[in-house]
């Protein structure tokens, strides 16, 4: 494979918007740790079969956004390798199908390891990833692609990874777990918000359609809004350390995105503002994950 088509591939995966994989990983398990549990390799295991679930949910949203029409090689963004790269769509079908194998694969590992009960969660994680784009009614033409993607990608993912490391769901981990869907949910409003006009267009009823523009970004800061509010919440009774409260050197990059949205409506200038938001939540997760790890190795008294 030429570096073209290897470069062509790479742009097919969404490589940023896979922070919203990872980063649930690593707070479920940084939640292990900090009660003094941790199995790395299960840690392994779990974080590349998240990565290829989203992995593979973007390619068939590539390979199904193709087939109904949606894409065209005007459209802005990495999404659209078909129409504007001449990327085969039976390869893009295939790979995502590969993707799904492996993580079932892994998912039969980590369920020999800790319980077959984790199947269960499992399986209806994939129905999700299908079916957010493909049959007859997708997730993603409704108004309910973000709660859906950021229930199952934020908390979900979260007391999934908590689990396979402490076998028990605390209120702890999961209300920990709720900033961080609701910056995966971010993601996607911010993308939707920037696709809207492309969108109606495709037949598709997303809440950013269904709210308009100007509620849309109301909404997108308040979900920014909450998320911190959160965090302060979960310092205040003792279930973060206020080491955690690092994660507000985030804030100038939240309100950056959002202006975005306020100063223009083309497409091709609100990439920025999607991207930033995936990036976003990397950071601000990386930083919770990297201020439990100092709360384990010099506890605050």
């Amino acid at each position: 494979m030429s570096q073209s088509n290897l470069k062509v591939l790479w742009r097919m995966l969404r490589p940023f918007t896979l922070t919203a994989s990872l980063v649930p990983v690593l707070i479920g398990t940084g939640l292990a740790i900090t009660i003094g549990h941790f199995r790395p390799w299960l840690f392994v295991a779990f974080a590349l079969a998240s990565i290829l679930i989203q992995a593979a949910t973007n390619m068939f949203n590539e390979y199904f956004d193709y087939r109904r029409g949606l894409d065209d090689e005007h459209m802005v963004g990495i999404a659209g390798t078909i129409v504007r790269d001449g990327m085969s769509p039976k390869f893009v079908w295939r790979t995502a199908w590969t993707f799904i194998g492996i993580s079932v694969a892994l998912g039969v590992y980590i369920c020999a390891s800790t319980s077959w009960y984790i199947a269960l969660v499992g399986v209806l994680c994939l129905l999700i990833a299908f079916f957010y784009s493909g049959g007859p009614k997708p997730l993603a033409y409704t108004p309910f692609g973000e709660l859906a993607a950021s229930v199952a990608m934020g908390p979900v993912i979260v007391l999934l990874a908590f689990y396979v490391q402490t076998s028990e769901i605390t209120g702890r981990a999961t209300a920990v777990s709720v900033p961080i869907g609701l910056l995966i949910g971010a993601i996607l409003l911010a993308n939707n918000i920037r696709d809207m006009e492309q969108d109606k267009q495709g037949g598709r009823r997303t809440i950013a359609i269904l709210m308009g523009r100007e509620k849309g970004r109301i909404l997108f800061g308040a979900v920014f809004a909450v998320a911190y509010l959160t965090v302060l919440a979960l310092v205040a009774i003792g279930w973060l350390t206020p080491i955690a409260l690092f994660v507000l050197i985030t804030v100038p990059s939240a309100y950056y995105v959002t202006r975005l949205y306020y100063r223009f409506t083309e497409p091709v200038k609100l990439h920025a503002a999607v991207k930033g938001t995936a990036v976003l939540l990397f950071r601000f997760g990386a930083i919770l994950f990297a201020a439990m790890m100092v709360s384990v190795w010099l506890p605050v008294k």
